[in-house]
């Protein structure tokens, strides 16, 4: 039997071709012509009926995905802005990708469809493929929270206070009032040394003194100035100093004390200045530096 599918291919065909399978068509005998219609229809009517189905059908589930994603943010308290930009993105892959299903069960052809996008996804990737790096790194950052807004951090050679987390950038304020601009690719790959995240930190003191001076009394009087100074901190650790080296010209004092650390650096330089000023009166004696004295002596 003559079905009517293939009359009616009219691809590439001249205006004649067209006219003589169209009159071909109208000579054929109603029953046929019934029966290649009906052959043409029913499977492409199924194909339709299909498509119905998986579009409600993945529409649902698209819908209950992003539900899911948005709850799982939530929790994990995404910052809002990256929150609403996965959102998006998840969603209109998903309806891309249920789209593609949809046109192939509708028998249109997909192959230079995503050919095509593929292409322009790989230009695209190649294109911007450090921005796409430091929009991961951002990702990472906001995900796992290495450090926070308002924290003290050291990375990627620079130490300031995190202003602000973006997409593909961190920014810091140096103590200088410099603002820094770090890409979050390198930094969520690099190390990050975060002076906030516990809250306390540890301050250390090293005090070179002449050797014949009373060790026992330089770390008692180290601990006296910590001892009454109400920033110092008894918890994780005490106070503490002992005999640090015995160098080639002096011998070296080393203090410790923990404190909370907003108050790290204003301890650590007043302790340095009660040091230069309080040993020296104890009768403790700062040593100068090795000299080397060299003698020329002038043959007559």
């Amino acid at each position: 039997m003559l079905l009517l599918t293939s009359y009616l291919q009219v691809d590439s065909l001249s205006t004649e071709q067209i006219a003589e399978k169209l009159s071909t068509i109208s000579s054929m005998p109603a029953n046929e012509l019934l029966a290649s219609i009906w052959a043409l229809v029913v499977p492409f009517a199924m194909n339709v009926l299909l498509a119905v189905v998986i579009y409600v059908a993945g529409a649902w589930l698209i819908k209950k995905a992003k539900r899911l994603t948005r709850l799982v943010m939530e929790k994990k308290e995404i910052d809002p802005s990256l929150r609403s930009f996965l959102l998006s993105f998840i969603s209109i892959s998903l309806n891309i990708l249920l789209v593609i299903i949809i046109i192939g069960i509708l028998g249109i052809n997909t192959t230079s469809f995503a050919a095509l996008l593929a292409a322009g996804g790989v230009a695209i990737g190649m294109a911007m493929s450090g921005t796409l790096q430091n929009f991961a790194g951002g990702v990472m950052i906001l995900l796992f929270k290495p450090f926070k807004v308002g924290e003290f951090i050291e990375a990627q050679g620079y130490m300031g206070t995190v202003k602000e987390i973006k997409i593909t950038s961190t920014y810091l304020t140096t103590p200088d009032n410099r603002l820094i601009i770090v890409p979050n690719g390198p930094l969520s790959n690099g190390i990050i040394n975060n002076f906030s995240q516990t809250g306390f930190r540890r301050v250390e003191w090293k005090i070179s003194l002449a050797y014949g001076d009373d060790v026992s009394s330089a770390k008692q009087l180290i601990l006296d100035m910590l001892a009454k100074d109400e920033r110092v901190l008894d918890n994780p650790a005490a106070p503490f100093a002992a005999l640090d080296q015995m160098a080639d010209s002096s011998i070296v004092i080393v203090a410790r004390c923990w404190v909370k650390t907003e108050d790290f650096w204003d301890l650590y330089f007043e302790i340095n200045e009660a040091i230069y000023s309080t040993y020296p009166k104890k009768g403790f004696n700062f040593p100068f530096p090795p000299q080397l004295d060299v003698f020329v002596k002038k043959e007559s």
